[in-house]
């Protein structure tokens, strides 16, 4: 079993933030790969299905960004799973619009989600880090983050997230090289 995390804020105000973008890719990971309903499960909302041969839990923590560590906590400790099971999509400030990368453990580089994540696990899991870019100043992240993406960043935003989701399988198979590189390609075309 492994576990993928979107990290987001709940809501429908907040659905087409920046800051969600996490949301958005484990929501298409499980239309793509035909999840099971959605469950109301470990203070958020999960989804069970399997990505080729490997069985996934997609969770959505409903507790707020902020608080997004304690149903992370709860879902691994119902699974008795070590933070090496652990995938957690997210937005990342310090990479292009739509590139992008893996990274296994590290800081949380001022995320309030990887930050609540870091205070309940430690900081050893793999993060899919979804570039949204910078808006220039420190001084305009905030507003940047949670505002919506522009009408014109919308094809790419969707070209991103479905590579994301016909490429899951190299990630559940552990090959974040391989995932990395073909969703790049696919986001030539």
């Amino acid at each position: 079993m492994q576990i993928w995390v979107g990290l987001g804020n709940p809501g429908p105000r907040y659905a087409l933030h920046r800051h969600n973008v996490g949301f958005m890719a484990v929501d298409v990971i499980a239309d793509m790969h035909d999840f099971g309903p959605v469950q109301k499960k470990f203070a958020g909302l999960a989804q069970e299905g399997r990505i080729g041969a490997h069985k996934v839990l997609l969770l959505k923590p409903a507790t707020f960004m902020n608080e997004s560590g304690r149903a992370v906590g709860e879902a691994l400790r119902f699974y008795k799973l070590d933070p090496q099971a652990l995938t957690v999509f997210h937005d990342e400030l310090d990479l292009a619009p739509f590139k992008v990368k893996v990274k296994q453990g590290g800081g949380h580089a001022g995320h309030n989600g990887l930050r609540s994540i870091d205070q309940h696990l430690g900081p050893d899991f793999r993060r899919i880090r979804l570039g949204i870019g910078h808006p220039g100043h420190k001084d305009r992240v905030n507003g940047y983050v949670l505002g919506n993406f522009a009408k014109a960043e919308e094809d790419d935003l969707a070209a991103m997230l479905g590579a994301i989701g016909a490429e899951a399988e190299w990630l559940a198979k552990g090959d974040d090289v391989r995932f990395m590189n073909d969703v790049a390609l696919r986001m030539q075309d």
